[in-house]
């Protein structure tokens, strides 16, 4: 199977031989709930096609989505009516992303054959004046105007009811940032994308992957419903694996794998999967920051950046900041070309315990410890796997696939957690909505 067609029956349906020409495609049917509650009967056609009819398009659209990753098919064929094809898009550039290929056939008004299709509510009836008619034409579209806000009202309250997958959420939370910060660091519990290796909560939505806009927006709203920042908005990095910092309120650039801010009211967030997510707190001045290092930004120093532009653009000490590193790829799990390898031998050679390899293993998490401290933050103020004194916030991501996303595990289809950060209003005297993993255990949940 390598096919799928769509035909639209929502926006009007089309010629009763399309059903019938696609004898090597799985061929389904668009029809929500509300079209037949308004009295419209089914095509007998319809007999040789599996009809979609949720309560809503969205509704419908989701459930072919889910039918067409189970087929691992990409190319679909819509056929519909020139107002389908206007209303659709909208639909699928949330549902969908640019994995995905859409062929439209339009058919025009003269050749639509139900009696929904060249009903009133598509044509104007013959022999009314042309007053008439715009008056028409004007309820015509403010009728689809309110009906589009509805379906996509629809559209949201759908995704919000999907239950959650693979278990309850969970996020770890450092003991060394004070609770003058709201912060922690994302699993993949407890959100609604059903895709294997983007579930559940995939919190980044790539053109090159299959989850949609719409499915990680809900998840991102699920996190921030349970770590206590929504509404506030969530800013990620915008990835370029360097050491480029922005200042949240200067002009932003293209992309930057660290941020820094003293306002309240925004959530810095990095995102990882196997990368490091860095979160930088001043508790004396009140500034944070969030950083995105994997291998290549650590080489760059993306690290001590973030940290540098705290200093010079909020007058931050350095002995007064403090970084916790989460979940990333371990040692035990992360090589690379012996050449690329060699690179961090230099900063120490305990960051590559067997150099001797072909593709020796590198430890991202002592270069990035070293760094920092080379820069003058504390030894134990930063909080990494290699504290004992505290439950662990930075597990092997690769070695956890009950819990995270790995890029070395599940390959180009891997899914994105998040670490988090932002400044409350006030210190509310409240317990940590999670906890960190104790060393060799399963996290609490909340």
């Amino acid at each position: 199977m390598s096919h799928v067609v769509l035909l639209d029956l929502v926006h009007g349906c089309c010629h009763t031989l399309v059903a019938g020409s696609y004898p090597d495609s799985r061929v389904f049917v668009l029809c929500t709930k509300r079209y037949r509650e308004k009295g419209h009967a089914l095509p007998s056609w319809c007999g040789s096609a599996q009809v979609l009819a949720s309560g809503s398009t969205a509704e419908s659209l989701f459930r072919l989505k889910k039918i067409v990753d189970e087929l691992r098919v990409t190319s679909v064929t819509v056929h519909t009516s020139p107002r389908g094809r206007d209303a659709l898009p909208r639909y699928l550039k949330l549902l969908f992303t640019a994995v995905y290929t859409f062929q439209y056939r339009v058919t025009s008004q003269d050749n639509l054959t139900c009696q929904s299709c060249t009903s009133s509510a598509h044509t104007d009836p013959p022999g009314e004046g042309l007053k008439e008619r715009e008056g028409k034409e004007g309820e015509e579209e403010q009728e689809e105007e309110e009906e589009e806000e509805e379906e996509q009202e629809e559209e949201w309250k759908f995704l919000q009811q999907l239950p959650a997958l693979k278990g309850q959420m969970t996020v770890l939370t450092s003991s060394l940032i004070p609770d003058v910060f709201g912060h922690g660091f994302s699993t993949r519990r407890g959100g609604v994308s059903d895709l294997p290796t983007l579930s559940s909560l995939n919190l980044f939505s790539s053109s090159r992957r299959r989850d949609p806009v719409a499915v990680v927006m809900e998840n991102r709203r699920r996190l921030g419903l349970h770590a206590g920042f929504h509404p506030l908005p969530l800013r990620l990095v915008q990835v370029d694996h360097g050491s480029d910092v922005w200042v949240v309120g200067s002009a932003e650039p293209e992309s930057y794998d660290g941020m820094v801010t003293n306002q309240t009211g925004v959530v810095l967030a990095a995102p990882g999967a196997d990368c490091m997510p860095l979160l930088f707190a001043d508790p004396v001045s009140k500034v944070i920051g969030a950083a995105h290092a994997g291998w290549k930004g650590t080489l760059m120093g993306v690290a001590m950046a973030t940290v540098k532009a705290m200093v010079k653009e909020f007058g931050c000490q350095v002995n007064d900041i403090l970084v916790a590193v989460g979940p990333s790829v371990g040692g035990c799990c992360f090589t690379l070309e012996r050449q690329q390898a060699l690179d961090f031998i230099s900063i120490h050679p305990e960051c590559v315990p067997d150099p001797g390899l072909d593709r020796p293993h590198v430890n991202i998490r002592l270069a990035t410890r070293l760094l920092l401290q080379r820069g003058g933050i504390l030894p134990e103020h930063i909080h990494d796997d290699t504290v004992t004194d505290r439950p662990c916030v930075t597990p092997c991501t690769s070695c956890r696939p009950e819990l995270f996303f790995s890029h070395v595990r599940d390959g180009p289809d891997f899914g994105t957690q998040v670490g988090f950060l932002w400044i409350r209003e006030s210190n509310p005297q409240e317990a940590r909505p999670s906890q960190a993993l104790e060393d060799g255990q399963s996290p609490h949940t909340s």
